[in-house]
């Protein structure tokens, strides 16, 4: 099973699937997380990788006690579509 990692190094949240790296990138800015954008390589497409990068990234936050702000279209699409995250956006 494919898990998600914080690679704090690089400021990504990350996932490999069949040898493709997925992230979510972003930034802290005090007790605030920024997603900026995210990345899935075409081959792994289609198959609810991001989804299942930015609900770990969120899980996250919400567990550091982060408040977050999305620049990103589909970290915004995912809050929309999972209000259980709205209390986290800051």
């Amino acid at each position: 099973m494919e898990r998600v990692t914080d690679n704090k190094a690089e400021a990504e949240f990350e996932l490999i699937v069949s040898g493709q790296r997925a992230v979510a990138a972003y930034q802290l800015e005090g007790d605030t997380i920024v997603f900026t954008h995210t990345i899935v390589p075409k081959a792994i497409e289609g198959r609810g990788v991001a989804s299942k990068l930015i609900r770990a990234a969120l899980d996250s936050a919400r567990d550091r006690g982060l408040k977050v702000i999305s620049q990103c279209p589909f970290v915004t699409a995912y809050i929309e579509k999972h209000p259980e995250y709205r209390a986290l956006l800051g």
